[in-house]
């Protein structure tokens, strides 16, 4: 038997894929949704989660910014 799934690779730095695969661990996003772990800087993800992916870590680059102030 065949299992197709619709996904989409995603390319990123080894820090990023470590906090994809928290996400996917801890079922983040309601399940898990990393279809295959490829190397250090690649994953395959399902394709209806991207959206929904993306938000998560734009949140995470909020919590991680701040702005310059001059003295």
């Amino acid at each position: 038997m065949v299992n197709v799934h619709k996904g989409v690779l995603v390319e990123c730095d080894p820090a990023m894929k470590q906090f994809l695969l928290y996400l996917d661990e801890t079922m983040a996003l309601g399940r898990k949704f990393i279809l295959k772990d490829l190397d250090d800087t690649h994953v395959f993800i399902l394709a209806e989660v991207v959206q929904t992916l993306q938000e998560r870590v734009g949140d995470l680059m909020d919590q991680n910014s701040f702005p310059i102030t001059q003295k």
